[in-house]
């Protein structure tokens, strides 16, 4: 089964955000983006709304028609944004207030309990529900005794160490996905996948489900076009 692409478009938001105007459009860029291939729209909103608002969040729920990935941190607002869209997914990253961006993976085992509840909540709504994790085995192990449907890999320290030792590079994912494979997780994966490793990580992650470029993506759009560019990574998740 084809790994699905999902394209993060916070990038779109930072970009119209820095002239306050509404250009470009962050609704009709999803809708192209779906247009030109993509099989889900990422959105992470955070509190200070320096790229994706609330409002976006709403505007672009009457419109993707794939799948809808919500992330953030788990507090009363994001909640509340969750129950009022009811996404296709729900991906819960444990990042503070202010962070630039998600750089690590829940503690699965110190916070098994909120977690639990989370995804308890989240089966009700019929959201699927996502962890954002690293690839310690015990967090997956504790990712699945919350109940959740599937994981987030962090895939940041891939990324950075991917051009000096590739293989070094996807050992402990290959061994976190075997594991979750085992216990009935499906697998995402997200954070610095580009058109230079993406190829490698797909065929060497068993079970890989999903992916949520959005950084990497936007900025080769700059040179090869936006629709060019989706088609490009589709290309090597085949």
């Amino acid at each position: 089964m084809k790994t699905k692409l999902s394209v993060n478009v916070n990038k779109i938001a930072t970009l119209r955000n820095a002239r306050g105007e509404d250009s470009p459009n962050v609704v009709q860029v999803a809708m192209d983006c779906e247009r030109f291939g993509a099989d889900g729209i990422t959105v992470h909103p955070r509190p200070d709304e320096r790229h994706i608002t609330r409002k976006d969040v709403y505007d672009l729920a009457e419109v993707v028609k794939s799948e809808f990935n919500i992330e953030g941190y788990p507090d009363k607002r994001f909640m509340d944004l969750i129950r009022d869209v009811k996404p296709a997914q729900a991906t819960l990253v444990p990042d503070p207030p202010g962070v630039l961006t998600s750089n690590a993976g829940w503690n699965t085992k110190a916070n098994l309990e909120m977690l639990t509840q989370l995804n308890k909540e989240l089966k009700g709504l019929g959201v699927r529900s996502s962890i954002f994790v690293d690839t310690d085995l015990h967090n997956i192990e504790f990712a699945a005794k919350s109940g959740v449907d599937r994981i987030e890999f962090y895939t940041g320290p891939f990324a950075r160490n991917y051009s000096e030792n590739k293989i070094e590079a996807i050992k402990d994912y290959v061994s976190g996905a075997k594991l979750a494979n085992e216990l009935g997780l499906g697998i995402n994966a997200g954070h610095d996948l580009s058109l230079q490793n993406l190829k490698f990580f797909n065929e060497e992650i068993e079970g890989l489900l999903e992916v949520s470029i959005g950084h990497a993506l936007i900025g080769d759009a700059l040179y090869f076009g936006l629709e060019n560019t989706i088609q490009m990574y589709q290309r090597l998740l085949k």
